[in-house]
């Protein structure tokens, strides 16, 4: 018997539900490109036959989350620096996780004290050298970089770039903030050029000649000797973990957080889990020549080559907490100026 059109719209509408929930999946909301999520994301869809859907965004994506509100698509949300999880957090667009696996492979001050973000991994805020112009072992801490031997020698990106904030918000902790004022102050006084560019043309700077100094993340300088062209001015300079000898060097992350509105809560929790394990941060860490953020992880690839990172354990989140205290300090000094 031919089935009427109204029967045959019902039996569409009842099917229709089943079938999108037929195939399990997790959505992201990416400040980290696709590209670099890929190999990682692959690994755990064909681990679990969970599947991921990426949106990327270099910028927006808290407002995205909370315009989006309850009815938001998204699961999780990846990115770097410790800046944009702190934001997602005072959006209150983060739900807490409270999770054994989580807990015991992430260090506590790699991870919001409610669970509200999770480091995935880890770089460190180098300083880097030329290998001509700067002996080995003359400059070896942050602190030093105010000395007035350095005067006309030093390069940076803008005081303002979340990755030099993040540094100056650490030395407020550990130094309060008139002594790192006078330190910035300091370091200002040695730029040998107005901040510009990012942590790549620093080290393209050194080796122009243009400083002999630069600070920069660990990854980039990775990144730039796994590139033909631009190996020979990385070639040129000597990576220094600052602060090796005291508290440890400073240290930036990529992170995930749960979103409140997670549709797909449970596969977004196995996702979580899954990237704190030892697997996915071999993959995740060498995909980007960054260090893993679970310490039970073996270093490898190029990053391994080296040396050891003695990290400063400062907590992510107090750094966070002196944010605008740094971004005010670095309109006090005029450093971008």
């Amino acid at each position: 018997m031919r089935m009427k059109p109204v029967a045959s719209a019902l039996l569409a509408f009842l099917i229709m539900p089943l079938s999108a929930h037929a195939e399990e999946e997790v959505n992201i909301y990416s400040y980290r490109q696709a590209f670099l999520l890929e190999p990682l994301l692959n690994a755990f869809t064909e681990d679990t036959g969970i599947k991921t859907n990426v949106v990327f965004a270099k910028n927006g994506l808290a407002e995205r989350l909370a315009r989006e509100g309850r009815n938001s698509p998204a699961d999780l949300v990846m990115t770097v620096d410790i800046s944009r999880l702190n934001e997602l957090v005072e959006k209150d667009l983060t739900a807490s996780v409270n999770n054994d696996t989580l807990t015991a492979n992430i260090p506590a001050h790699l991870r919001h004290p409610e669970g509200k973000w999770f480091a995935l991994t880890t770089r460190g805020r180098m300083i880097y050298t030329s290998k001509e112009r700067v002996a080995e072992g003359e400059l070896t801490t942050y602190e030093q970089l105010a000395d007035n031997k350095w005067d006309d020698r030093i390069c940076t990106r803008s005081g303002k770039h979340p990755y030099n904030i993040a540094l100056i918000a650490s030395m407020i902790a550990h130094h309060g903030e008139a002594d790192t004022e006078t330190w910035l102050q300091g370091v200002k006084d040695n730029l040998a050029r107005r901040p510009q560019g990012g942590d790549r043309d620093q080290i393209k700077a050194i080796a122009e000649g243009v400083c002999d100094v630069a600070l920069g993340n660990s990854y980039y300088y990775g990144n730039m000797l796994e590139d033909e062209n631009q190996r020979p001015a990385a070639e040129k300079v000597r990576m220094v973990f600052p602060n090796s000898d005291g508290r440890g060097t400073h240290i930036n992350i990529s992170g995930i957080a749960l979103t409140k509105s997670a549709p797909n809560r449970d596969n977004a929790l196995k996702l979580m889990t899954y990237l704190s394990e030892s697997k996915a941060q071999h993959i995740y860490a060498e995909a980007n020549t960054e260090y893993p953020a679970n310490p039970k992880v073996e270093v490898t690839g190029v990053v391994a080559s080296w040396g050891e990172l003695k990290p400063d354990t400062l907590s992510l989140q107090t750094i966070a907490n002196n944010r605008e205290a740094a971004v005010r300090m670095v309109d006090r000094v005029g450093y971008d100026n």
